[in-house]
């Protein structure tokens, strides 16, 4: 292989991890909700996702606001901005139209 393929390659490779590392995910916000949010909110996951619709919890995701509303739906917790966009897709998942119940 010459060396710019060799670089190549290597520039895709790390665009390829850094995309799957950028994204947010539902499963990691399950678990941390389960972690920093379930004893201060007093009921499970399925129940605070339940709050609200996809629609909803996609509108709450794109303005910005869903440190608040979790604030206001728990009782005042908070929930850092590394931690809520992990969060909040959780709550799409499985929000109350969504069909899907989680584990926790």
């Amino acid at each position: 292989m010459t060396k710019m393929t060799k670089i190549a390659v290597s520039a895709l490779l790390g665009l390829a991890v850094l995309s799957t590392t950028v994204s947010a995910d539902a499963a990691k916000g399950q678990k941390l909700y389960m972690k920093k949010m379930k004893s201060a909110c007093g009921f499970s996951g399925a129940k605070f996702a339940a709050k609200h619709t996809v629609d909803e919890w996609t509108a709450i995701k794109d303005g910005g606001t869903f440190p608040a509303e979790a604030a206001a739906l728990c009782g005042g917790v908070k929930v850092k901005d590394k931690h809520a966009a992990h969060i909040v897709d959780f709550a799409i998942e499985y929000a109350s139209d969504s069909g899907n119940v989680p584990s926790c």
